[in-house]
């Protein structure tokens, strides 16, 4: 006889005790048409809202919304909710050189010669490190309140830069490393095929990068057949990756769907682009193409006043990666001006070499201080800044992956964050007080449980295969590691 399920409440399968042979069996759970969340405290597109039940359908959609409710006693329930963040930004298998360069080999160490130890380290990667390190990666940014992931993948080759029998077996990793965390995931294969402005030849340090039109087509198309249920934009490395023509034929090739590209992210990248193109990197983009809202400009660290203006009024979204760029010495971003030009932005952890949503916000706001040596640059005035800035990363960084999150409303994804009312950061706080207190105040992460597409994915701070990730990770970083 069957004893009953050892969770309180199950997803996909659950485990139960069979007394008749002394062991436990996986077995399947019957999904109901709809689930249903209360939370005392939720952040909904309308603002703050007390006493709040969330009900979605199978699908993961929300479908219905009401505030001011009570509790029903066997009701799953949180004490603040918040809507997920969406990661625009990340190559994730450089999670596993976190730190490795932190040593100081000139005075002139610049983003150029990280990149260095970058390519020695990637030379090591199999396609399972790459699942691997993707799994640890993508659960880490979960952990941290982020609910999807544009992963910027340019890994494609074998070391040699012979191509895999599967066009798409390298990606498939990053994709299966998605599938196992339940992170959302829209993923941006990498157009790489020069080393730098006028079309150069690559460095055969970059050969697991390099594709040709036609074969970077056959790997688009391959990933769209295999994987109907993920969005798959294209990412032009660069415009030193990419000639004008090249990425003329990508933008024909694959309409309709998100373009995310590195821009103006060093100053050496805008001196050679008016070299070789005889204007700034995001002017040349603006007046060769119609920048609009599927675009995500990532970095855009080193614009004038006029492309700050037209940029915002593009409706593109900025890819800021506050953490990387401060770690790699990048430059600050024009956030004021931007920011009074009413334009879009969304946060990514980029290198990830730290994995941590509330410290992009932070450290986004935080250069702006020290630039201006003000106070509060980011948020309009009376207007929380955490608060603000949690927002608007949320929409618009939901708007640069396709995605159908980043509000609490109907007809959104149920993609939502529940944080620990308990810290003491936000003790005795409401609405926006409490972002404040996590974004500026918390030692370490408030968020407790995570939804994903209507999916609890974390509960209680753990993910159900945490341990089996994280030890996967270990051996394969002393692995890796080794011989360094």
């Amino acid at each position: 006889m069957a004893e009953r399920c050892l969770h309180a409440k199950c997803i996909d399968q659950c485990f139960i005790f069979d007394a008749g042979t002394q062991e436990y069996k996986v077995i399947v759970m019957m999904k109901t048409d709809t689930d249903t969340l209360f939370a005392k405290q939720a952040l909904l597109a309308t603002g703050w809202a007390s006493n709040v039940r969330i009900t979605w359908n199978i699908a993961g959609n929300i479908t219905a919304l009401t505030t001011g409710e009570n509790k029903k006693s066997a009701e799953e329930s949180v004490d603040i909710l918040l809507p997920g963040m969406s990661n625009l930004h990340c190559h994730s298998f450089q999670r596993a050189m976190a730190g490795l360069a932190e040593i100081s080999h000139s005075p002139n160490d610049s983003f150029w010669t990280w990149r260095d130890l970058m390519y020695r380290f990637v030379g090591k990667l199999t396609p399972k490190d790459v699942q691997i390190i993707a799994s640890f990666t993508y659960m880490e940014m979960l952990q941290s309140g982020f609910t999807s992931i544009g992963e910027f993948h340019y890994l494609h080759q074998q070391p040699d830069g012979s191509k895999y029998d599967d066009p798409a077996e390298m990606a498939n990793m990053v994709i299966a490393g998605a599938k196992e965390t339940g992170i959302e995931l829209t993923m941006l294969p990498v157009f790489y095929a020069h080393s730098d402005f006028g079309g150069a030849v690559p460095d055969p340090r970059q050969n697991r990068f390099v594709h040709d039109l036609d074969n970077f087509q056959l790997l688009i198309d391959s990933l769209r057949q295999q994987n109907s249920e993920i969005i798959i934009g294209i990412a032009p490395h660069s415009l030193r990756a990419t000639t004008p023509e090249q990425l003329t034929e990508l933008l024909s090739n694959n309409p309709n769907y998100p373009v995310h590209i590195h821009i103006a992210e060093q100053m050496a990248e805008v001196r050679a682009c008016e070299q070789h193109l005889g204007t700034r990197p995001v002017q040349w983009l603006l007046d060769n193409y119609q920048i609009d809202d599927r675009w995500c400009l990532v970095h855009a660290t080193h614009m004038n006043k006029n492309e700050i203006t037209q940029m915002a009024n593009s409706r593109a979204v900025a890819g800021l990666c506050p953490i990387t760029e401060a770690n790699l010495g990048d430059g600050i971003f024009a956030g004021v001006d931007y920011a009074k030009a009413n334009g879009k932005f969304g946060i990514g952890s980029d290198s990830c070499v730290r994995i941590d949503l509330a410290d992009e916000l932070r450290t986004l706001e935080y250069s702006q201080r020290l630039r201006d040596q003000k106070r509060v640059r980011l948020a309009p005035t009376k207007t929380s800044v955490g608060g603000h800035l949690y927002r608007q990363a949320a929409k618009d960084g939901a708007q640069a992956l396709g995605q159908n999150n980043g509000n609490i409303a109907i007809g959104k994804t149920a993609s939502f964050v529940a944080l620990d009312a308990t810290m003491p950061s936000l003790a005795g706080r409401s609405k926006d007080a409490i972002i404040d207190g996590w974004v500026f105040a918390s030692q370490k992460s408030p968020v407790t449980d995570v939804w994903v597409l209507g999916k609890q994915v974390l509960k209680n701070q753990n993910h159900q295969k945490q341990q089996e990730i994280t030890n996967d990770y270990i051996k394969c970083l002393r692995r890796l590691l080794a011989d360094d």
